[in-house]
């Protein structure tokens, strides 16, 4: 299969699976636990109904939107994703170059395999670099610092994560860091050969954003990254020390902040209280606590709760352009997508980013004109019902 007979997410999962050896599509396509979450999070957009009105000119369609401050061809952003040299060798730089060209913000991870001096350098489009907050508040302070100095537009923390979830697929494959590969793991990364002379040529894996400090804990010794970014997580995470990483990210400037992993609308109150312009509904795609809510089902809930006071970013289960009309219509800002781009990317590098890109984009407009809307502004609750039983 090539790149232009992928007419959707799901094709571009297919070439991915052949791309990848087993245990790297799995650490991709995989979720915690019984993977409940992670089925329900694009399954729960099927509990919704489009309600199109007809005979409305729709002649000329306006897709663009303003998030967090920037101008975006549509209300999508691509998720910050960790570790993306395993998929492609051209790794972030390649999903940072599809973005900017799409009009669409990139996130860039903490632990992603590109440092964000050099994204900033190769790509012009607009950028928000995500945070996790690590015990060494040394790190934490180094990283915002990092991230104004290169010009990203906004900051993103990260909140979901204190411990990591229990990815079961992974544990089957071998697929830890470090790596203890099964038998059957091993045959399939050698017959995939190409995945492996360029995993190879690459590098292997790094995370060059927090590489330093790494190397000169004592907690990473014998376990590498993993062993540090485990013994770093900070479980005393409180609502203060978010409004610490806020009040860091403003200092000299007035870009926006935002906090990822929440689901709950009271604490979408609390976010918005110390500082957050925009918060990202999210299980972490099913990776972390399973038997969540759907991203897409706490929209409603939790614009009742904020008005519009706090943009709201759907990240979860989003595979089509219509679901992203789905959420607008609900009450969201804009929607998010990680593992689809990610698809694109292993199966294509940045043509294949580029490509999922662009069938979000004409998927949407598409469902706007049947739909009958001009402008992302249209979109309201008068367009989506509860799909009745």
């Amino acid at each position: 299969m090539r790149l232009h007979y992928c007419h959707n997410a799901q094709d571009f999962r297919c070439l991915a699976r052949k791309n990848l050896p087993s245990p790297i599509f799995h650490y991709l396509v995989g979720g915690s636990d019984d993977e409940w979450s992670l089925g329900n999070n694009a399954s729960a957009f099927s509990r919704y109904e489009l309600l199109p009105r007809a005979l409305r000119d729709v002649s000329q369609i306006d897709l663009s939107t303003t998030i967090l401050g920037r101008k975006m061809a549509l209300p999508l952003l691509l998720s910050p994703t960790g570790a993306s040299q395993i998929l492609h060798h051209h790794k972030e730089l390649a999903v940072a170059r599809a973005a900017a060209a799409a009009g669409l913000m990139y996130s860039l991870s903490t632990v992603g395999s590109t440092s964000l001096e050099d994204v900033s350098a190769h790509t012009n489009g607009p950028k928000m670099f995500q945070l996790y907050v690590f015990k060494d508040r040394g790190l934490t302070k180094e990283l915002i610092a990092r991230a104004k100095a290169a010009g990203y537009d906004a900051l993103c923390l990260t909140v979901d994560t204190v411990v990591g979830g229990n990815r079961e697929r992974d544990l089957l494959t071998g697929m830890s860091l470090p790596p203890r590969f099964t038998p059957a793991s091993l045959l399939s990364i050698i017959a995939h050969p190409k995945w492996l002379f360029n995993f190879r040529r690459s590098g292997g894996v790094s995370m060059p954003n927090i590489d330093d400090w790494v190397k000169a804990s004592a907690e990473s010794a014998g376990g590498g990254a993993a062993a540090f970014i485990d013994a770093q997580f900070d479980r005393k995470l409180t609502w203060d020390g978010a409004a610490w990483i806020a009040r860091e990210w403003a200092k000299d400037g007035d870009k926006p902040f935002m906090i990822k992993g929440i689901i709950s609308p009271d604490d979408a109150i609390r976010a918005r209280d110390i500082g957050a312009k925009a918060v990202m509904i999210s299980n972490h795609g099913g990776r972390q606590l399973d038997g969540v809510p759907a991203p897409i089902d706490m929209v409603a809930p939790m614009r009742d709760l904020v008005g519009d006071t706090l943009e709201l970013i759907v990240d979860g289960g989003v595979r089509r352009g219509t679901d992203i009309l789905k959420a607008l219509a609900l009450g969201a800002d804009a929607c998010s997508i990680g593992r689809p781009y990610l698809y694109g990317l292993a199966a294509g590098g940045e043509a294949g980013v580029a490509r999922v890109l662009s069938i979000f984009r004409d998927e949407f407009e598409r469902g706007m004109t049947l739909l009958g809307c001009n402008s992302v502004s249209q979109i309201g609750p008068e367009f989506v019902q509860r799909h009745a039983p």
